[in-house]
């Protein structure tokens, strides 16, 4: 089933690759004159931009925070050997970005290849021998784990599709491979934090310049810098005036790192996490998933705002009314439309009075493929069940002798924003212990995370792509 899967491999590792693909042809004059056309009784182009102008008004706008004239201009990105980390913790840790990743379940991972941290004071040749083996040691369990469970999926598919010794044999073979993308995609939640990924990734001017502002906020600080300051290179290369101009530099300190040193009163950090993942289990109350807090009228207030758009009264439209013709997709067609005009359409702005915020525990692997941008969650939970999901404890389910250990997973309804523990990261966010990448990539992750009304259309999850004016 796998290439070459040698015990005791070495673990594959090269530099991230950063590809320019495409871009603006003159992202700092095009700011400027979206700048003056503010100001100006017709449209102005970029060949009509001064020096002056790039001065003062390049000058005048970024500091002044009118950077939606940086917000035109878009760059697309090819991105190779990155960790799966840094693209969670970092990349997709806020909502104004376009990607398209390399998929785990569909793509057989035959060899060890992930991200390697250059030697430091913090990690030395010793760390990175053992960093090494637990790479090797989760890759070779992750092809154990893929042959164990493809007997499985082949009889349970064989049972659904009722195929016999008399099936022809491209129906057998289309089985035979459904069988290996159903093993693969369970086995790789032992995969490691630190496993290469590829990606097209597209952001515009000013998130890059965010980016590289905030590259030491993620869990990966030394690959982001990398990663972005890399990105910001190319697009110097097409235009130094978009960088150059305003001579932003990454953030050194980060007020999480001192708020966090300061309430641990003298307790490691591993004590401090565990504090809070012991305090955070208690309130789920034996649950994976709780509804903590959501709009107490949230149908009423959504039924008023439909009934203000349409011009009815109550007598004319009820809440029951409203609500339904809002969510039935009988009724309601916005909810079939595969582009999600929803956003766009003024009855189903009537949802986003409505908001939800869960606590829940998740497995790494299951946020990292839900992101944000794939929302199916219910817009109208009953608050008189808050709970959702089964009872699961946050203890490490023992595995088989010499084998890795396996961590309780439900992934429950997923979410919008988020809030996971102790690494400072996403708007929307996650706040958790910080995992080791070297890992099993999948310790029940702690977070609040919260929804609103329209975020679960009926047809299509949602991109991420441009930020709101």
């Amino acid at each position: 089933m796998f290439e070459n899967p040698l015990p005791g491999e070495l673990v594959e590792t090269a530099p991230p690759r950063v590809t320019l693909r495409n871009a603006w042809a003159h992202p700092y004059d095009s700011a400027i004159a979206a700048a003056r056309t503010c100001y100006a009784p017709r449209l102005i182009g970029p060949e009509e931009i001064t020096d002056k102008q790039r001065i003062n008004i390049g000058a005048a706008t970024f500091y002044s925070g009118h950077h939606t004239v940086y917000q035109h201009a878009h760059f697309e990105f090819g991105l190779e050997n990155i960790s799966r980390q840094f693209v969670w913790s970092f990349l997709h840790a806020h909502p104004f970005y376009n990607s398209e990743q390399q998929s785990q379940r569909y793509v057989r991972l035959d060899r060890a290849q992930a991200y390697i941290a250059p030697q430091s004071l913090f990690f030395d040749a010793a760390s990175r021998a053992i960093y090494e083996h637990a790479i090797a040691r989760a890759w070779q369990y992750y092809r154990e784990l893929s042959a164990l469970l493809v007997t499985d999926a082949r009889e349970i598919l064989s049972d659904i599709w009722h195929v016999s010794p008399m099936s022809h044999p491209k129906r057998i073979q289309k089985i035979e491979r459904s069988a290996e993308k159903r093993s693969i995609e369970i086995a790789r939640y032992v995969l490691p934090l630190a496993a290469f990924t590829t990606m097209v990734h597209t952001v515009s001017g000013i998130v890059l310049h965010r980016l590289w502002r905030m590259s030491a906020a993620s869990d990966t600080p030394s690959e982001a810098r990398a990663v972005i300051g890399e990105m910001v290179t190319q697009v110097r290369t097409i235009d130094p005036q978009f960088f150059d101009r305003f001579g932003t530099e990454p953030l050194e300190e980060m007020p999480e790192w001192a708020d966090r040193s300061s309430s641990q009163n003298g307790s490691s950090a591993n004590a401090a996490s565990e504090l809070f993942a012991q305090e955070f289990d208690a309130k789920l109350e034996g649950k994976t998933s709780k509804l903590v807090d959501y709009s107490p009228n949230a149908p009423r207030v959504m039924a008023e705002a439909y009934r203000a758009v349409i011009g009815q009264t109550e007598s004319q439209c009820s809440d029951a009314e409203a609500i339904d013709r809002l969510l039935n997709p009988a009724r309601n067609l916005y909810r079939l439309e595969t582009l999600n005009v929803g956003v766009h359409a003024p009855t189903m702005r009537a949802l986003q009075h409505a908001n939800y915020t869960f606590a829940k525990k998740i497995s790494h692997t299951a946020d990292s493929a839900w992101s944000p941008a794939l929302v199916r969650s219910s817009p109208l939970p009953t608050p008189a069940s808050p709970t959702t999901s089964l009872p699961c404890s946050s203890k490490r389910i023992p595995a088989r002798t010499n084998s890795t250990t396996a961590p309780c997973k439900k992934p429950g309804l997923r979410k919008m924003s988020s809030s996971t523990a102790a690494s400072p990261r996403r708007s929307p966010s996650t706040f958790s212990p910080t995992p080791n990448p070297s890992a099993s990539s999948n310790p029940a992750r702690s977070c609040i995370s919260s929804t609103s009304g329209p975020c679960a259309p009926a047809s299509t999850p949602r991109k991420k792509f441009t930020e709101p004016r």
